[in-house]
Formats: structure tokens, C-alpha cells, sequence
């Protein structure tokens, strides 16, 4: 399976690959398939995700989305984070294996969810 030199990049050099205490929203999904299972935290200031950070159990795929997501969402507004989708973290990444591509879907997942228990405590 060949994985682009991104995706190896983060799988080895984790990015914001921590446990934020005090997160504004956390999001955990998991694929019941292939075992994985992504945690996403962020922190929130005046509609901006002004922190990200991810913990995950799964393959060098899983992790280096989870990675890569925190990248693309940090310093969005909600709704800009809400709009990045399965493919812009494929993309960022230089492409996955199709077999890998549930990795993506996992992260932008992950961050949804995130997104969504924010809100849920800010109605």
C-alpha cells in the first residue's frame, strides 16, 4: 500500500496529538469495521476554533487524518469547519488508498461531532 510522503509525515510526527481538559466541544467516533476510534477536542473563541488537538486509536491512516484535520480546522470559524469535508482531508494529505479512504471520513466525522457538542452547550 503506498501512502504519500504527507501521510507518513504525520502518521510519524503526530500534529496536536493531545487531550485538551477544558474543551469548548469533544467529539469521539469510532468504525466498529476496521477497529479505529478518533477523539477530536477544540476550544472556541468569538466563533473561531482557536484550539484542536486529537487523540487516536487506529492505523497510521487514522492518525495522520486526525492529524491532518486539526490543521485544516484550527483558526475557522464553526461554519467554515463544518464545511471541510471527507475529501479536503484526503486532499490535504496527497491522496489515500481507497482502502484507507474511511480514515478521512472518520476525521472530518470527528470534527463534526466536536462542532455539534459545542453547540449543543452553547444554545
Amino acid at each position: 500500500m503506498d501512502y504519500s510522503q504527507k501521510v507518513m509525515d504525520h502518521f510519524a510526527n503526530p500534529r496536536n496529538c493531545r487531550k485538551i481538559e477544558d474543551a469548548d466541544g469533544v467529539g469521539t467516533v469510532g468504525n466498529p469495521t476496521c477497529g479505529d476510534l478518533m477523539t477530536i477536542y477544540i476550544k472556541v473563541d468569538d466563533d473561531k476554533i482557536t484550539d484542536i488537538s486529537f487523540q487516536t486509536f487506529g492505523c497510521g491512516a487514522a492518525i495522520a487524518t486526525s492529524s491532518m484535520i486539526t490543521e485544516i480546522a484550527v483558526g475557522k470559524t464553526i461554519e467554515e469547519a463544518l464545511n471541510i469535508t471527507r475529501n479536503d482531508v484526503a486532499n490535504e494529505l496527497d491522496g489515500l488508498p481507497p482502502i484507507k479512504m474511511h480514515c478521512s471520513n472518520l476525521a472530518a466525522d470527528g470534527l463534526k461531532a466536536a462542532i455539534e457538542d459545542y453547540q449543543n452547550k452553547n444554545q
